[in-house]
């Protein structure tokens, strides 16, 4: 990513990242990612003794310079044959690098082997606790372009599932039902789209007023979908099909008209919005609902605390029910079963049922769960969450078993 800067005669490569943060709208606070107590804990256990030589990669390398477009996922696949270990490799790198978050382009992990146990540090002068880079640049003064290639790296490439935070909803059917929701468009139109205008009322316990900055900003969605549970067939929620923005202009009102019979009579001034963002074609009767704070989330790889033994639901927006590697699946686990942003599970594949045809009495027999691959949960709901596959061996299919990775 690159900006334009107005550059002064001395910036700092740290002064630049500063600047550009500011640029993008992003607090200052989105860098201070958190660190759970857990996983200080296991760092400081691990600093001490090191990592079991057993523990690391087969071609774990001696030395690694990190790269931009490095993940934490990646680095950690690296060096651990259980990449969700992460927090370990963080204890490997106590001494040099405080906060696993600040692990930047252009340093040096060096791999050490000693008494059976592996250690991580950073190269000599390469000390992280310290920040960014703060190499003086001497530039002219002018317009430049500078790469942001000195930001701590990210747990996974943000690319890949940016859509699915803002897009899949998954809600309660009494929330759906109370939304707001379109009523009519301007002239008679079926169909609305980015620029047009159109009129909207909230339920009657709630209607669209414009006195309430925080609920200028809408999302519409249509088509709500139940997740039903694999195994109990349940609802567990309903995933709204994301499909465009409004912003509210007026609020809802009343009026005094006349009726059928020339009488005085109140009607309703539906609320006035413009549709300011469509992935599709709008329509009357799609629901609204107020557009959520803005969320910078970091993702930690790591196990679950608690026991998980789960299913994956859906295929985010495919009608099939099979999923391939970088795909989102929703999973039937969420925020009460104990699920974070950023916890791994297993992926098993069910085992077959087979006769055992050596047998004479030709019992049947079920073949063991074999794994096949890891997600990582990045987004959660009480009772579903939504994970992205990461690893995979084989197809993975709706109604698979998910698990802790050890």
């Amino acid at each position: 990513m690159k900006t334009h800067l107005m550059a002064k005669p001395s910036v700092s490569m740290a002064t630049v990242a500063l600047v550009a943060s500011a640029w993008f709208a992003v607090p200052a606070s989105a860098q201070n990612f958190p660190i759970t107590q857990a996983q200080k804990q296991t760092a400081t256990q691990v600093a001490q003794a090191g990592v079991p030589l057993s523990e690391l990669a087969a071609n774990a390398p001696d030395r690694y310079t990190v790269k931009s477009g490095d993940t934490l996922w990646g680095i950690s696949t690296l060096f651990l044959k259980s990449p969700w270990r992460w927090p370990e490799l963080w204890g490997m790198n106590l001494e040099d690098i405080k906060n696993p978050h600040r692990i930047y382009p252009g340093q040096v992990l060096v791999l050490e082997r000693s008494n059976g146990a592996a250690t991580l540090r950073v190269a000599a002068g390469q000390n992280s606790s310290q920040g960014a880079p703060t190499d003086t640049i001497v530039v002219s003064p002018r317009t430049r372009f500078e790469a942001l290639a000195n930001s701590p790296l990210p747990a996974l490439k943000s690319s890949t599932i940016e859509p699915f935070l803002a897009e899949p909803l998954v809600v309660d059917e009494s929330t759906l039902k109370t939304a707001a929701r379109i009523v009519s468009a301007q002239e008679s139109r079926v169909l609305l789209a980015r620029g047009d205008r159109a009129y909207a009322r909230g339920p009657a316990d709630a209607p669209m007023l414009d006195d309430r900055v925080q609920f200028k900003q809408y999302r519409v969605f249509r088509n709500a979908t139940p997740m039903k549970d694999p195994e109990s067939g349940e609802v567990l929620g309903y995933e709204a099909q994301y499909i465009g923005k409004a912003t509210l202009v007026r609020g809802e009102s009343t009026s005094e008209v006349k009726d059928a019979d020339g009488k005085p009579a109140q009607a309703i001034v539906p609320a006035t919005i413009d549709i300011v963002a469509a992935k599709e074609e709008m329509r009357v009767g799609d629901r609204m609902l107020p557009e959520p704070a803005r969320q910078l989330s970091t993702y930690v790889p790591r196990a679950p605390d608690t026991v998980q033994n789960g299913r994956i639901v859906s295929v985010y927006g495919s009608a099939v029910v099979n999923a391939a590697q970088n795909q989102v699946v929703a999973i039937n686990r969420g925020s009460r079963d104990g699920l974070e942003p950023g916890h791994v599970l297993a992926i098993l594949k069910d085992g077959a049922r087979v006769v055992d045809k050596s047998d004479p009495a030709l019992p049947l027999m079920k073949l063991p769960d074999e794994r096949n691959g890891l997600l990582m949960v990045f987004r959660t709901f009480e009772r579903v969450s939504y994970a992205l596959i990461i690893e995979i061996s084989n197809g993975v299919r709706v109604g698979d078993r998910l698990v802790n990775p050890r």
